[in-house]
Order: C-alpha cells, then structure tokens, then sequence
C-alpha cells in the first residue's frame, strides 16, 4: 500500500512532508481529524509517534488546530478505539 503525504505549514511558517495515517471524523459528522506522522519512534519497542489534529476548512485548504478541550480529546479517542477495534476483528 502506497503511503499518502501531505504538506503542512507550522506555525512559523516553515513546511514539511508527513505520512497520513488516517482521517477521523466525529459522531456528529461536524469535525475533521487528521491522524499523521513524520516517522519518529521511541521506546524499546520502537513505536511510531502519531500526532492528531483538528482539520479547520480555510477557503480550499485546512489548517490544522490542536485539540485543547478534554471533552473533544475524549471523543477523538473514543473514535480511534473503535478504528482499532474493528481491526483485531
């Protein structure tokens, strides 16, 4: 399988590549999540770093937030769990 990359911009304004692991959206269908990584790992087991974000329509393109209220933080885990689950089935 073909990995998809996408451009972001930092905040700073500087770019870079990362790898789309997936997208989320919520129950309610009103929000977009952006799961990616730019290939790091840690610990003994060499696990892969993902980061999630908040995908903001801006015109034709997406900023992306971080997710700061625990409440929205909770359902994005809730979402991800499901998405793990169906796939040890």
């Amino acid at each position: 399988m073909e990995k998809e990359m996408i451009e972001i911009v930092n905040t700073n304004g500087s770019t870079e590549q990362v790898e789309v692991v997936t997208y989320l959206v919520s129950e309610d269908g009103q929000n977009k999540y952006l799961v990616y990584t730019k290939g790091e790992t840690q610990g003994d087991e060499q696990d892969h770093v993902i980061y999630i974000s908040k995908m903001i329509s801006d015109n034709d393109t997406y900023k992306l937030e971080e997710i700061v209220n625990d409440e929205e933080w909770t359902s994005v885990q809730h979402l991800l769990k499901k998405i793990a689950n169906a796939n040890m089935e």
